[in-house]
Order: C-alpha cells, then sequence, then structure tokens
C-alpha cells in the first residue's frame, strides 16, 4: 500500500507502508474478450490466427487496515449435520453363490 488515509492522519509509505493490509473477498472469476492475434508476412503466404482469452477475478475490498491492528477472526459458517434414520424393523440379508 502507498498512501493511507484516514481523516486527518495520512501515511505515505516509502516506498509502502510496512504491516498495513487489505482485506478482500474474490466475487467472481470469469474470462476477458477475446483478443485475436493475427500475424502476417506479406508476399509468402504465411498468415496464423490465434485468439486469447485472460482470466479475470473480480474482487470486492471490504476493509482496509493501518499497522499494527490485527485482522478479525473469519467467522465460519455453520453446516447443517446429516441425520441417517434407522430402520428398525427391517433386516437385509444377501445370500452369496456359492457356484
Amino acid at each position: 500500500m502507498l498512501l493511507l488515509g484516514d481523516g486527518a492522519d495520512v501515511t505515505i509509505g516509502k516506498p509502502f507502508i510496512e504491516g498495513a493490509r487489505v482485506l478482500v473477498t474474490a466475487k467472481k472469476n470469469g474470462r476477458g474478450d477475446k483478443i485475436i492475434v493475427f500475424k502476417f508476412k506479406s508476399k509468402v503466404r504465411y498468415r496464423r490466427k490465434k485468439g486469447h482469452r485472460q482470466l479475470l477475478t473480480t474482487l470486492s475490498i471490504d476493509k482496509i487496515l493501518p499497522p499494527g491492528v490485527e485482522a478479525p477472526k473469519p467467522v465460519k459458517k455453520a453446516r447443517r449435520k446429516k441425520t441417517e434414520e434407522v430402520k428398525t424393523g427391517e433386516i437385509k440379508e444377501e445370500k452369496a453363490d456359492g457356484a
């Protein structure tokens, strides 16, 4: 981080601010627009056409932390516990073929 300002308090990094952090969340992953790369040499029938799509990630800035401030612990989402129903009246027996 090069510059951090909070009201009248401004910190300028030389070349960056030691210990300052940015908390972000990745919102979506995708691919950019297609770019055509066309190579051509005249008089020798040399033509090459190739496409390229850059991978992109969209980020959302959640919080900017100044030096010396601890990041809050991420809250884990509670998972539902899977419950299995046990049927007490049914017993299955499998017979193996002896042949």
